[in-house]
């Protein structure tokens, strides 16, 4: 999912605004941002906080060691109700919606016909016949046109993006904070479950324990117009335990140490799901879905690319698009960087791209052309931070 700033900004510093005019979509909190003082930048169409006075690197922090509120209000909300509600989300996306009872969530995606990636995606089942499902902001109307294409007479599809704010609430101490606002059990909800009725600070909302950040938490959905009084409520509850604000330079900071995919970066309608890692949110063994049957075949085939995270050796930082070879003095490259940039919390420069699988594995070596520097990169295993267990006593 996206919410991130991509390779418009990390925590390297600033790079210029993808438009120079103004954009014209705005959350219900782009004034509150400002008289935070935050620094404001295009984000795909909408104007949105790049960070704060104290800069990324303490945002982020803040994230990893207490809490961070974010402003998603940009992403998409498509609701599908109906008795043939499941039925169609099913046809859409790559998961198995069948198992996802009231009150749950799942991370997915929609395919083309050809496996390549519509979008990635959080399904939600708010009751046997009405599912939600939240979309990348930049693919707001890509994704309604292809949902009501392909299933759009089978059950109502609407687009309440409008109509709803959402805001992240991440960290370790997100369920404390959250707590002092809020009679709802939050104890007792998994990662993925789903509240569809609470009260927060007296604004009637939703609440999922879902996020894009790799620390546990959770994201509000409430009416549009409840945002900036759900906000402050937020705000003051987060800086109670020594957490702040925080834009979308350390939200693109965050997701990449955790190793989750960007769409536009790391996936694209050229990937597929089992070329960039994500073949465990695909149930090829399920029920059907659009795209099915080219992946059966890319599986059966063997993927040509993989998308490999790797670790700079060297003091080189990976950007997006820059080179990646096998050996210094290859002629051409192998691939190239997806993502990268500073790893704040591991205190590592690190990166995604797509290269051949065998290059792809824990323990290959990599260099990336830096801007004419050929820095070599180690590929690991999984996510470059990993968040400690937490047990709340239930499966």
């Amino acid at each position: 999912m996206t919410t991130e700033i991509g390779e418009t900004e990390t925590a390297a510093g600033p790079a210029s605004p993808s438009s120079p005019q103004t954009p014209s979509r705005r959350t219900p909190l782009a004034e509150a941002h400002q008289r935070l003082g935050a620094r404001m930048i295009d984000f795909g169409g909408w104007w949105m906080p790049v960070n704060y006075p104290t800069g990324i690197i303490d945002e982020h922090r803040a994230t990893r060691g207490a809490v961070g509120l974010f402003d998603v209000s940009h992403m998409g909300e498509v609701h599908f109700k109906g008795p043939r509600a499941a039925e169609a989300v099913q046809r859409l996306v790559t998961g198995d919606v069948g198992k996802l009872p009231p009150g749950r969530a799942l991370y997915t995606m929609a395919c083309w016909p050809s496996g390549g990636i519509v979008d990635d995606l959080i399904v939600y089942r708010l009751a046997a016949e009405h599912l939600l499902i939240v979309v990348n902001a930049a693919n707001i109307a890509k994704d309604v046109r292809w949902f009501r294409e392909n299933v759009g007479s089978w059950c109502d599809i609407a687009d309440a993006s409008d109509e709803t704010g959402l805001l992240a609430f991440q960290g370790p101490r997100a369920e404390e904070a959250l707590q002092t606002l809020t009679a709802a059990p939050l104890a007792g909800m998994r990662s993925f479950d789903f509240l569809p009725a609470a009260d927060v600070a007296g604004v009637r909302v939703s609440i999922a324990r879902t996020g894009y950040t790799a620390e546990d938490g959770f994201e509000l959905f409430c009416a549009a117009g409840d945002l900036t009084r759900l906000w402050e409520r937020l705000l003051e509850a987060a800086a109670a335990v020594g957490g702040k604000p925080v834009g979308l330079g350390a939200r693109d900071t965050l997701r990449l140490e955790g190793r989750l995919s960007l769409y536009g970066n790391d996936l694209t309608d050229a990937t597929t799901p089992l070329e960039a890692g994500l073949g465990w949110a695909v149930k090829l063994d399920g029920p059907s879905f659009i795209g099915r049957e080219a992946l059966l075949a890319q599986r059966q085939a063997g993927v040509t690319r993989k998308l490999a995270g790797f670790v700079m050796r060297g003091r080189g930082v990976a950007r997006h698009g820059y080179g990646i070879f096998s050996v210094a003095e290859a002629p051409q490259p192998i691939g190239e960087v997806t993502s990268g940039g500073p790893g704040p919390t591991v205190g590592k420069n690190i990166g995604l791209g797509y290269v051949p699988p065998a290059l792809a594995e824990p323990g290959a070596m990599l260099v990336v052309d830096c801007r004419g520097k050929m820095v070599e990169a180690d590929v690991v295993k999984g996510p470059f931070y990993k968040r400690a267990p937490v047990n709340r006593g239930k499966s």
